[in-house]
């Protein structure tokens, strides 16, 4: 998984005072959990712009002024109701020999064989929650659609876990391709279709074999 730089400061106050001080200079108060203490520290918000404002996913590193560097992944972030600054943010301390938790995107591909006859794609979960060592976190998770038909759903066993985990129930759905008005009038019509090719086939049949039976002397 790729991994993003924040610089930051460690921050000596952490009052109601302090955090509104750092708001109006456009800074983020944060802080750093899981490690053997926690992290305050602030970062300017335009550094944040590609860790929050993406469909993808990275691993961080809190670089401090004191020369800290924190690896971690981010938890929780709180946006103002009204003009979506960000208020705060909080993450979680990662470790090389320790499994983590997080929302990976999911990158669907191909073109579904439902989708083709006039069924219409329905994406039930965009992220899911994945637990492996940070080394093996994956970018995104690929779901292949190409074989799928009208009706068909598609569940998390359908996805290879080999380097990690995907932390939700085997009945958890991916997706699914679901009919539509124009998809069962061609269903219908391929079924009228067969139907016509068998009348067809018997009736060669049955001409077929009054040929070839002997007349009566």
């Amino acid at each position: 998984m790729k991994s993003i730089t924040i610089n930051g400061s460690k921050r000596e106050s952490v009052g109601k005072v302090a955090t509104k001080a750092l708001r109006n200079a456009e800074k983020v108060p944060c802080v750093v959990y899981g490690g053997e203490e926690t992290i305050h520290f602030s970062a300017d918000e335009i550094a944040f712009k590609d860790l929050v404002y993406t469909p993808d996913v990275h691993t961080v590193v809190i670089a401090l002024e004191d020369g800290t560097k924190i690896d971690c992944v981010l938890q929780d972030i709180q946006f103002h109701p009204v003009n979506d600054k960000i208020l705060h943010i909080d993450f979680y301390q990662i470790f090389d020999d320790k499994p983590v938790m997080m929302e990976v995107p999911v990158r669907i591909v191909g073109n579904a064989r439902g989708v083709r006859n006039g069924g219409v794609l329905r994406v039930v979960n965009r992220k899911l929650r994945v637990k492996a060592l940070p080394k093996d976190l994956p970018d995104f998770i690929e779901a292949d659609i190409t074989e799928m038909r009208i009706g068909n759903k598609m569940y998390i066993t359908a996805i290879d876990q080999e380097n990690f985990k995907i932390m939700h129930g085997d009945n958890t759905v991916i997706c699914q391709v679901r009919t539509s008005r124009t998809a069962i009038a061609d269903v219908e019509e391929e079924e009228e279709g067969d139907e016509a090719e068998g009348e067809e086939g018997e009736t060669a049949a049955a001409e077929g074999a009054a040929e070839q039976a002997p007349a009566e002397e």
